[in-house]
């Protein structure tokens, strides 16, 4: 991804595939709303009895994902084989590419649906929009409940503090994030890492075009999204790449 970091970028809209409504611009939080926030978040537990699994799945579709776009759309099937296995996922697909384009699905419910989806979408080139992608994280764990966000990427071009604040948010309210970065960037991993450290997620990176690494990691996410700490530590005990994640969450 080509372009110098823009630090100044309103983090304001987020366009949705099926409803096609804009968020509303954010406000500045007042410390009645900051309490408010923070009760709502003690209170609210990611995993319900019964409850089904709902997962933020989050890509970066900018000119250089386009391969990992393609491999993602065929192994995301996975990710729902292994939810099934456990009980069921929904999954809210969130993509970002060119100038200023980002967009959530609505919830999803099969494999099928969402490769349909994920088919109609081409890259195109543009800066990073990790924040508007945790900002859409966060409004919908406060509206309906998210066990998990995945995120598939591989460059950060934003203000990293200003990242570290919404991931705190996504950690108050218990939703850890999975960073899978591709690459060896120094910078993005550590910008990765802090995410997910505050989420009580985890990162990996798994290399480009490595199928077989992100299947796992994918997987991974699913079995906790769906069946929670419990299922990612049987897998573990298989896979290493579950025991990877496992490790690094509080």
């Amino acid at each position: 991804m080509a372009g110098e970091p823009n630090n100044s970028k309103s983090d304001s809209r987020i366009a949705r595939d099926r409803e096609g409504n804009s968020l509303p611009k954010p406000q500045s939080s007042t410390s009645d709303d900051i309490a408010a926030f923070v009760a709502k978040a003690k209170a609210m537990s990611p995993f319900t009895a019964g409850g089904k699994g709902r997962l933020v799945f989050a890509l970066d579709a900018t000119m250089s994902r386009q391969p990992t776009w393609d491999m993602a759309c065929a192994l995301q099937a996975d990710m729902f084989r292994e939810a099934a296995s456990l009980g069921s996922l929904d999954i809210r697909l969130v993509y970002y590419r060119g100038l200023n384009e980002c967009r959530a699905s609505g919830w999803i419910s099969d494999s099928a649906a969402l490769a349909k989806l994920m088919g109609k979408i081409d890259c195109r080139g543009g800066n990073t929009q990790i924040g508007k992608v945790l900002s859409e994280a966060r409004r919908e764990a406060v509206a309906s409940g998210v066990r998990a966000v995945v995120f598939v990427g591989d460059a950060m071009e934003e203000n990293v503090d200003d990242l570290c604040v919404k991931a705190g948010e996504l950690g108050l309210l218990k939703v850890p994030v999975f960073m899978f970065q591709e690459g060896h960037d120094a910078a993005v991993e550590q910008a990765f890492r802090e995410i997910a450290r505050l989420t009580g997620g985890a990162w990996s990176r798994f290399d480009p075009g490595a199928a077989a690494q992100l299947r796992e990691l994918l997987r991974a996410a699913a079995a906790y999204a769906a069946g929670g700490r419990e299922a990612l530590l049987l897998m573990s005990r298989s896979e290493s790449g579950a025991a990877r994640l496992l490790g690094q969450m509080k």
